[in-house]
């Protein structure tokens, strides 16, 4: 059984509500407050613990997407989603969007070959984004965690990356920080992101190094947080416990059971 802090999940959770304050207020240093009366989970974990239940439940990604997304409406959804969480008939649109990314960390947990990973990124991210960005963009990251979980070092996760996805993983994050702004797309998300990753310490630095370019705050920090947690291990407990006080007792739950299973 997972311990109290031990929850696989919580790298995403915890990167989505530190940055929650910054997406809109970006700043670009590390010295800021990880955690303010107005820091709380957004889209990023709610669709985050809706793939996850998917998994759990062996229910569809469509049906589960949906079914978070409606429960938990007013979380910062884009336009384009809010018009398919509330069709009728939800079909994908092509999107290269970061929310493919953004979701997509349990299944790197979940399953245990660098093929069905990335099967199921697929799989989780072609119901909204089948942009074949998209779908890269998630891949990448779970193939991120499924290689920091089981042991790869932080260069074999970078020239994998390279080799399989072709992102520039070059720059440093001194060199993209200054012209770097708000971006959603999967293109200019994800590789910074994973550099974010890659230049940190520990977990915590990750996520301030992430936050520090001054983008799309909550899910450049979910993805780096995601990796990190994978690499790292547990989430410090400070950081942990102040999370898990702005996550719903219910979505907290599935948090616990997907732990309880995989990890």
């Amino acid at each position: 059984m997972a311990g109290k802090f031990r929850q696989c999940l919580l790298g995403a959770l915890a990167g989505d509500v530190i940055g929650s304050v910054y997406e809109f207020n970006p700043v670009k240093h590390t010295h800021f407050r990880l955690f303010t009366p107005s820091s709380r989970i957004t889209d990023d974990s709610v669709l985050t613990l809706a793939v996850a239940d998917a998994i759990l439940s062996a229910r569809g990604y469509t049906e589960c997407i949906r079914q978070y997304a409606q429960t938990y409406p007013n979380s910062g959804y884009g336009g384009m989603f809010r018009r398919w969480m509330a069709s009728d008939d939800p079909q994908p649109y092509n999107s290269f969007g970061n929310g493919s990314a953004m979701r997509v960390s349990p299944v790197g947990w979940a399953f245990n070959s660098v093929e069905h990973v990335l099967r199921e990124a697929e799989a989780s991210a072609a119901v909204t984004h089948n942009h074949l960005e998209g779908i890269k963009g998630a891949q990448a990251v779970v193939l991120a965690i499924f290689r920091a979980r089981t042991g790869a070092s932080k260069n074999d996760i970078r020239q994998e990356i390279i080799a399989r996805f072709g992102y520039d993983l070059s720059p440093t994050l001194d060199e993209i920080r200054p012209a770097y702004q708000f971006d959603e797309t999967c293109q200019q998300t994800v590789p910074p992101a994973i550099i974010a990753f890659l230049e940190s310490e520990d977990f915590e630095d990750a996520i301030r190094k992430s936050i520090s370019l001054g983008g799309d705050a909550d899910t450049l920090a979910a993805i780096t947080g995601s990796i990190a947690k994978a690499y790292y291990g547990d989430v410090p407990e400070e950081i942990a416990a102040q999370v898990r006080a702005r996550v719903p007792g219910e979505l907290w739950q599935v948090v616990v059971k997907f732990s309880q299973r995989y990890l």
